[in-house]
């Protein structure tokens, strides 16, 4: 893989005419506002984050404020956005920030990499977009158009080729207008080298590209070796009604699936819901009405759930601050949920 002529100054050409340059992370970019920004957008459509973002930074305007909130704040303003880790990491990034860097992002790379959940392309990027640091980035956009640039025959996962287009990428990286660079490579994945049906004749490197002249861009990058089909479970998620019209939510432990935020308690699906409820909530259970089910994917694997909407006549005391507490319900959408309890819910409220 040799690198290019003239592989930067063709880019920027492009994004001066075509980029992107309107997006809200895109005005004031400061440090916190474009590492919002990154985070956000990892594994998620640019559509999908925009809304988001304007409501995180309208309640956390500042690294400060993001340190001094509550995590049920954060998660609440993350949730439906998946991957929850992302905003658990932010938080504690913004505590540490605010305590060991007097609020101020470090200034390398390595230094922006020791915060929690940031890894050297984001950090790249957080220093090349808001401060113009040289340092070059290589998330999916970034690998894809250069896998295609130089036909790279290998899975760009693998570590001696995912070495290989880090030095691509700090070869290609140019001595100025490095946050725009970033910016353009970025842009250029997302809009014209995308995953299925690349505009070619658009592209400014469609001249060297050796993944056109294959005739079949979309080869490449090459496939991750395939892994034996996605494990399935199964469990039932129950909507629990008390006579105040209250729901019953469950507090998730910090890690694992859904961590931290608000759920539904659940149970196993071959378990007895009213055995359940009478033994574990109420003494009384007046009516259940299965809901429609449905099944929701992970990363590694499928989650059949079966939902029942449960009236119950009284309950056991439930202590506020223990794991289960009682909202209205217009409290209860407020609390940061997983997707498909939000949509769960949402359903009995229309």
């Amino acid at each position: 893989m040799q690198p290019v002529e003239n592989f930067a100054p063709r880019v920027l050409a492009w994004f001066d005419q075509h980029g992107r340059k309107s997006l809200p992370w895109q005005e004031n970019k400061t440090p916190y506002r474009v590492w919002v920004s990154e985070i956000m957008l990892q594994q998620t459509q640019v559509t999908t984050v925009i809304p988001y973002y304007h409501k995180f930074m309208t309640s956390f305007p500042t690294v400060e404020a993001l340190a001094e909130a509550e995590q049920d704040e954060v998660l609440a303003h993350w949730s439906g956005l998946g991957y929850y880790a992302r905003a658990r990491n932010m938080h504690k990034a913004a505590k540490m920030l605010v305590d060991e860097f007097d609020s101020e992002f470090p200034q390398t790379v390595e230094g922006v990499c020791e915060l929690p959940g940031i890894g050297r392309s984001t950090a790249a990027a957080i220093l090349s977009i808001s401060r113009g640091v040289q340092a070059a980035i290589l998330d999916g956009n970034v690998k894809r158009v250069l896998a295609r640039f130089h036909a790279v025959p290998t899975w760009p996962g693998d570590k001696k080729t995912e070495n290989a287009m880090w030095d691509l990428a700090e070869c290609y990286m140019p001595n100025e207008r490095c946050g725009d660079y970033t910016q353009a490579m970025m842009d250029l994945g997302a809009t014209l080298c995308t995953r299925s049906k690349p505009q070619c004749l658009l592209c400014p490197l469609q001249g060297d590209c050796q993944a056109r002249f294959s005739q079949d861009p979309t080869q490449f990058p090459i496939r991750k070796p395939k892994k034996a089909a996605k494990p399935e479970k199964s469990i039932q998620l129950l909507v629990l009604m008390n006579q105040q019209g209250q729901w019953l939510l469950e507090k998730r432990p910090s890690t694992g699936i859904w961590g931290g935020l608000w759920s539904l308690p659940e149970l196993a699906s071959e378990e007895s819901v009213v055995l359940h409820i009478e033994q574990r909530f109420a003494t009384q259970v007046e009516a259940v009405t299965p809901l429609s089910s449905f099944r929701h994917t992970f990363s590694h694997y499928h989650l059949d759930i079966s939902p029942s909407h449960i009236q119950i006549a009284d309950t056991k005391l439930v202590m506020e601050g223990e794991k289960y507490q009682w909202f209205s319900q217009q409290n209860a959408m407020a609390q940061g949920l997983p997707a498909p309890v939000r949509s769960i819910l949402e359903q009995l409220n229309n």
